[in-house]
């Protein structure tokens, strides 16, 4: 879908003539299938590396144009947010020691990319599932990629939906917020991987790719971090289905499904049912100009392009997507995996692309057939559960209970190992790449075990922002130097951040954890809060949550004599608040403070309460930034 001028579908006539060529190219694959006209005996290998862009803080930067434009090679693309962008490596033929081109080639390719970002503010590429340091203001309408089909997509999607779009994920923290754009989509990074395979296995291999999803994504997840929240291991998983969700209510009770989503049965006898089910439970959104009828160029003896079945699959997210495309006039389909996320580094990007392809290719005889064996939403069970918990996930496998790392190594890298020979991969990129995700499991570290532990272990020193900046740093330095994530140590706060208190903004070091209390609430309430938490100032929200006043120990001393028992908030506070927004700076905010004397200052967002800096705050920040330099 990106590369093809798109637009709405606006019109009854635009929705019958997208409709003829959907369904004339179905038609038409049908034929190509029965006829057998597909490309055979060959295996291909392919891959698109999502990239963030990040600024000398390590926040996100929206410099994709620019940089583009300096790097000035035809592997590089745009993507969705200015923020990103992506490579679209050269397709190889599966054999030899295409695993390790692969790498050289990403190598080589990323190290052009970062040569080109660093002349541009001196800007970086990183790769991660989720950016850590990315905030819900960075997720704003002006920082989608200034082309037509991506501005399409995004009215397109919220005019079906109707509203804005709800993301709610249940971790160990728990995330609740509204949006107005599918930038949340964008918070998403991957690493997505495709096999080509000939058609007469593609059944029982597409079937299989669904049923090993769950273990596979166990040992690479990668993005446990949500705008500092803790959530899945894999939080792509949630994020994507919810920030592209076009259901409301309404569609919600007829239980249509999301458009992105893990699927929803086996296939039995042909690929063909996967394009047909989607046209039925999927509504065409785009179109585009059609330049031949797929059925007509098909009985000129003609291989079509079949550019309305492409478009409409480009519309539905599926976490393993089959994929339709040409090469040198040869027909040919593929499976597309789109789960993997990106990093932590490019040898672990390519050990995850090995391993599962390996498991692909090693597909023993007991395990075709597979919807008469094992029920569909065992399966799905296993893949969502595997986002949540990651290599310490326990499966359902084919009738018994077995652990992520005890099936990864007793029974999924001896199959790995067997499509790999049987796929002649030379015998030091098998084992070279295998022991990779081995170490992973003997280590008990992922890139999410890693990121979580690292937070972790930041946030007893720091606050949120800062944190997230640091991780992020951090990750950026181990992933340049090369070595796979089972070999890194956790982050460490010292030398990662140089900080300059006029330029560096509050949303780095502002509390965001705020105890607020309602106008309406006993004074008596206020007094025992501030006691039990320890603090000085505690800012009052109506019944809409907005904040109206701000409570400080001053106005609880004053009050104290009262003989009034049914004092509420809305009595004592104190109503002309000073606020700021997350962008002021640290000199600013201690100059604002100290000239209105003044002792905390409420950080808004959108007219939204985001956090507080306090003055004993800003003194141990300004007395102990020698800790960060």
């Amino acid at each position: 879908m990106g590369s093809q001028s798109v637009k709405a579908i606006e019109s009854l006539s635009e929705r019958k003539d997208f409709l003829y060529h959907l369904l004339n190219d179905v038609k038409a694959l049908d034929m190509m299938i029965e006829k057998d006209l597909f490309e055979k005996k060959i295996y291909r290998v392919g891959a698109e590396q999502e990239l963030c862009l990040v600024d000398s803080s390590f926040r996100p930067s929206k410099n994709a144009l620019k940089i583009l434009e300096k790097i000035n090679d035809p592997h590089y693309t745009t993507e969705l947010a200015l923020f990103n962008l992506e490579i679209n490596l050269d397709p190889i033929k599966l054999g030899s020691n295409c695993f390790s081109n692969l790498e050289q080639q990403l190598n080589g390719l990323l190290k052009k990319g970062r040569t080109a970002a660093k002349t541009v503010e001196d800007n970086k590429i990183l790769l991660a599932g989720v950016l850590p340091t990315l905030m819900k203001k960075d997720l704003v309408f002006k920082n989608i990629t200034p082309f037509q089909r991506y501005k399409t997509l995004n009215d397109v999607l919220k005019k079906i939906r109707g509203k804005d779009f709800m993301l709610r994920i249940k971790g160990i923290d728990e995330l609740i917020l509204n949006h107005k754009s599918i930038l949340l989509e964008a918070c998403n990074t991957s690493f997505q991987v495709h096999l080509q395979i000939p058609l007469k296995e593609l059944v029982d291999k597409y079937n299989w790719a669904q049923a090993i999803a769950g273990p596979m994504l166990s040992v690479m997840t990668n993005s446990p971090l949500l705008f500092g929240r803790e959530l899945w291991s894999e939080t792509r998983i949630a994020l994507f289905q919810q920030s592209v969700d076009l259901r409301n209510n309404s569609f919600l009770l007829r239980e249509q499904k999301p458009r992105v989503s893990f699927g929803h049965d086996w296939i039995k006898e042909s690929i063909i049912e996967l394009y047909k089910d989607d046209i039925v439970r999927y509504a065409p959104i785009l179109t585009s100009n059609f330049d031949e009828d797929a059925v007509a160029e098909l009985e000129k003896g003609k291989i079509p392009k079949l550019k309305a079945l492409n478009l409409h699959n480009g519309t539905i997210y599926k976490w393993n997507r089959l994929c339709y495309g040409q090469n040198d006039g040869f027909p040919h389909l593929r499976i597309e995996n789109r789960y993997i996320p990106s990093g932590p580094t490019i040898k672990d990007e390519v050990a995850n692309a090995l391993f599962w392809i390996g498991v692909m290719q090693g597909i023993p005889n007991k395990y075709k057939k597979l919807y008469d064996k094992v029920p569909f939403n065992e399966i799905k069970g296993n893949f969502i559960n595997a986002a949540r918990s990651g290599i310490f996930t326990y499966f359902n496998w084919f009738g018994k209970g077995i652990s992520a790392k005890r099936l990864i190594k007793e029974e999924l890298l001896p199959l790995a190992k067997k499509g790999l020979k049987r796929s002649n991969i030379d015998q030091k990129d098998i084992d070279y790449y295998l022991n990779i995700i081995e170490k992973r499991v003997d280590n008990h570290q992922t890139g999410s075990v890693w990121i979580t532990n690292s937070y972790r272990k930041l946030r007893k020193k720091m606050t949120k922002n800062i944190a997230n900046a640091t991780l992020t740093s951090c990750m950026y330095k181990r992933q340049v130097k090369g070595k796979p994530v089972h070999n890194w140590k956790l982050a460490s706060e010292k030398k990662y951040l140089s900080i300059d208190v006029n330029i560096s903004k509050l949303e780095k070091f502002m509390t965001t954890e705020v105890f607020v209390v309602n106008e309406s609430d006993l004074l008596d309430l206020v007094v025992k809060i501030m006691k039990w938490k320890n603090i000085h100032h505690i800012p009052v929200v109506n019944n809409e949550n907005k904040i109206t006043g701000l409570i400080t120990k001053n106005n609880l001393d004053r009050s104290e004599n009262s003989k009034d028992n049914f004092l509420i908030a809305k009595d004592i506070m104190v109503k002309n608040i000073i606020t700021v927004n997350s962008d002021t700076s640290i000199e600013e905010a201690n100059s604002i403070m100290k000239n209105n004397k003044i002792g905390c200052l409420p950080i808004l967002e959108f007219g939204e309460l985001i956090g507080i800096l306090t003055k004993n705050d800003l003194k141990k920040l300004l007395n102990n930034l020698d800790k960060y330099e």
